[in-house]
């Protein structure tokens, strides 16, 4: 019959625990003299450590790889809502901003400007305030019986 494991007689799997491995102790450890360094070079020495991406000397991936296209400093993020979403977050009539779409968790930062898309149906009338939308939204919102204020 097997034994049941407790704390008291749990061991861990085999092979799982080594011993440390103590360089520079003796020609019988078998890591002695060099200590599994090698001979020589920068490699041997003390405190050697290659930057990431290092090539040995060959120019580097990085380096050899045609630089492509532009990233703005000043890039303009949008935190986009789908009109779909604003059946569910809000009432028939009610006025939607950035503030109010934060409250109700629709949009998780108001640093954001926020732009509508048109993904769904809208099958309430709202008065939607935002710093973008899409034409498709746009057409929703005001097929719905709503209106769009666009904030600077």
């Amino acid at each position: 019959m097997a034994k049941v494991p407790t704390l008291s007689n749990m061991k861990p799997p085999r092979g799982s625990r080594h011993r440390k491995v103590r360089v520079g102790r003796g020609m019988g450890s078998k890591m002695g003299k060099t200590s599994g360094a090698g001979n020589k070079g920068q490699q041997s020495r003390r405190g050697y450590s290659r930057r990431p991406g290092f090539e040995g000397g060959q120019m580097p991936l990085h380096r050899r790889l045609p630089k492509r296209g532009f990233s703005s400093p000043f890039p303009k993020s949008f935190a986009v809502v789908n009109v779909e979403s604003l059946n569910n977050a809000f009432a028939a009539g009610d006025t939607v901003t950035p503030e109010t779409l934060n409250t109700r968790g629709v949009v998780r930062a108001v640093r954001d400007r926020v732009k509508i898309l048109g993904d769904g149906e809208l099958k309430i009338a709202l008065t939607v305030r935002a710093h973008a939308f899409s034409k498709s939204a746009q057409e929703k919102i005001a097929a719905a019986g709503g209106t769009i204020e666009v904030l600077k």
